[in-house]
């Protein structure tokens, strides 16, 4: 598993990590939490080299907002 980052905030139903670092993972891998429940699949990833931004759309019944402050892995 590889860490995605921490979720910051919420827009347009996606929910948006910071990654920690300039790694990051890839378009389409899913995205478990903590506990390794499925939480959502990267969508997008975009910003500054360094420390990127992952966008993730959530599944089906998880709100964005219920994932603010969660650490998020990809699968």
């Amino acid at each position: 598993m590889q860490r995605v980052g921490t979720v910051s905030r919420t827009a347009q139903n996606l929910a948006i990590a910071r990654a920690d670092d300039e790694s990051h993972p890839d378009i389409g891998r899913d995205v478990v939490d903590e506990s390794l429940s499925s939480v959502g699949r990267v969508v997008d990833i975009f910003g500054p080299v360094e420390r990127p931004y992952v966008a993730i759309t959530p599944t089906e019944g998880t709100s964005p907002a219920s994932l603010v402050g969660k650490k998020l892995y990809a699968r």
